[in-house]
């Protein structure tokens, strides 16, 4: 058996007052977004990434257009220090772009922190220290005061080191566990810190609150981003910055709800890569802003390049869930779904709408270089008429009508559920064909000849079936008809012609490719299809007739 009794409640609500987020709808603008994939992402890595892979990945994020970049742990390997120094030593940090260094606050840590940015064009030197309860009292042992002190003695430090080394320099501090601390306990400490740093018009000063680790619902974690916002020191020259990780499956909740309540910056990861359970997932936040119709500053219109790239120099997978970015996310499987993807697709293209407002997907698939064909119609068993027909007509422009297209579903749908797989769109293409055009025809239509007289077609057709020909003469009320009946005296087969559709497939004027297809009725009232193509539309619309008759031979009728 489970127990919770040995777990309480380890974070600390503030009071009610700061809660004036609740009355915001949605996010009126991004953030200042850092990217953190190179150093908290990459020390979450089973194998980090290379020198080369850093570097690759490093300029993926440039064009992502990230213009803060928190690229490593200088002091803790090698590989760090080298990297923060090939980007220095080959001038590739961009004029708008600013590298971020993380560093305790441990004096030969921050003195080889300084060593590795030395020469920087625009470096953040975050430094951090740990102010829980827990850490107070298991890791540390020390007080309160002694603790405040840590972070002071920090400051001083870095800020002392600022002015001797060469580079530009600005300064983050993070009370690290922030979420495990007393708030009024992490703004006394935050606001030394500040006294120290004295921020400035010219000198602002990042004050980053971390979700170290999730404690408690993200509303919590929200009042206490407020409570910092209404009461830090210096607050018109200071950017609240948060680090949501995502222990609780929340970080996404926690990163939206705190920037209602005023915070200005967020650091996180593409596709929440980090510690543990991972950072917050900066996609996410982003690509839900852009469903609201807030441009995010960041470009994500080649999500599976970005993908690709992120698989390979990190060897972590995207899950095929994951919102946006996931392999299976547009993918609609279910009937009903399919269905009404079908007609809200349709109905933007009869409309000519902008506004993007489709069942069952959030955002435009093609936006983030995705594709309908491939990513949002899925074939398989539990799929509908409505979904393989779209399919059909997007990738290949073929229109069935609506009896025909249920019937090619219970086909596909058959063939998926026999061999366990999702079939792909040329697979559909080829069911279509397969059991719908004419093929190796017994019964075959050697020449026609059609005259006019009042509202009756006539047709003077010759039939060949093993090498005979023979000559039919039948009438009807139109070309198609006068054929059908002609058919039905050659065979002695009885049917009605019910269905008859046909359409431009491709091309323009007398060069485009008609499709049609008809619908035949035995007297038991089933029904039986077969489809044409040709330049000619009476010899499409014949070879789909002979199809529909062929099937219906088949069957035994």
């Amino acid at each position: 058996m489970m127990d919770a009794s040995k777990y309480r409640v380890g974070y600390f609500p503030v009071s009610e007052k700061y809660n004036k987020w609740v009355t915001k709808d949605h996010i009126e603008k991004p953030p200042v977004w850092c990217s953190v994939d190179m150093r908290d992402g990459n020390q979450s890595l089973v194998i980090p990434m290379s020198l080369e892979e850093k570097l690759e990945y490093y300029q993926t994020l440039l064009k992502v257009g990230f213009k803060e970049i928190e690229v490593g742990f200088p002091a803790a390997s090698e590989t760090e220090y080298e990297f923060l120094r090939t980007l220095i030593d080959n001038n590739m940090i961009p004029d708008d772009v600013t590298v971020q260094v993380l560093t305790q606050c441990r004096e030969h840590i921050i003195r080889k922190t300084f060593d590795a940015c030395r020469g920087a064009p625009s470096a953040i030197i975050h430094f951090y220290n740990s102010v829980s309860v827990a850490q107070r009292e298991q890791v540390f042992r020390k007080s309160k005061e002694e603790i405040k002190q840590i972070a002071v003695d920090g400051a001083k430090l870095v800020k002392r080191l600022a002015a001797e080394y060469e580079g530009n320099f600005r300064f983050e501090y993070s009370p690290e566990s922030f979420t495990g601390t007393e708030p009024e306990y992490a703004l006394e400490v935050c606001n030394a810190v500040l006294d120290v740093l004295e921020p400035s018009e010219d000198n602002n000063v990042i004050i980053n609150l971390p979700v170290t680790v999730e404690m408690s619902l993200p509303h919590i974690y929200a009042s206490q981003v407020e409570y910092m916002h209404e009461n830090l020191k210096y607050r018109e020259y200071v950017t609240i910055s948060l680090h949501p990780h995502n222990d609780r499956g929340t970080g996404v909740a926690d990163t939206e709800l705190a920037l209602l309540a005023g915070a200005d910056r967020v650091e996180g990861t593409l596709f929440g890569n980090g510690e543990r359970t991972g950072n917050v997932d900066i996609i996410t936040l982003a690509m839900n802003m852009y469903s609201h119709g807030v441009d995010p500053k960041l470009d994500f219109s080649n999500m599976p390049e970005l993908v690709e790239t992120y698989e390979r120099c990190t060897r972590m997978h995207v899950y095929e869930r994951s919102p946006y970015a996931g392999a299976l996310v547009f993918a609609a499987f279910s009937g009903s779904h399919q269905d009404a993807i079908a007609k809200g697709m349709k109905w933007r293209k009869e409309k000519n709408l902008h506004q993007w407002n489709v069942p069952y997907i959030p955002i435009d698939p093609e936006d983030i270089s995705r594709t309908y064909d491939a990513d949002v119609i899925r074939v398989n068993s539990q799929s509908g008429k409505g979904g393989i027909s779209y399919l059909l007509e997007q990738t290949y422009g073929y229109v069935l009508p609506a009896q025909m297209r249920e019937n090619l579903s219970y086909l596909c749908k058959g063939i998926s559920d026999r061999e366990h797989r999702e079939l792909k769109a040329d697979e559909v293409l080829k069911i279509f064909e397969e059991n719908y055009f004419l093929h190796n025809s017994n019964i075959g239509i050697e020449d026609y000849h059609f005259t006019r007289e009042n509202k009756t077609v006539k047709v003077d057709i010759t039939f060949s079936k093993n090498g005979e020909e023979t000559r039919m003469l039948a009438e009807g009320n139109g070309s198609l008809n006068a054929v059908s009946n002609a058919l039905k005296a050659y065979t002695g087969k009885q049917y009605t012609l019910q269905v008859y559709t046909e359409h431009s497939l491709q091309g323009q004027g007398s060069q485009s490719v008609a499709a049609a297809y008809i619908g035949i009725e035995t007297a038991d009232g089933k029904m039986f299809w077969g489809a044409g193509t040709d330049v000619d539309i009476i010899k499409a619309s014949t070879d789909a007739l002979l199809s529909a008759f062929n099937n219906m031979i088949a069957k035994g009728e």
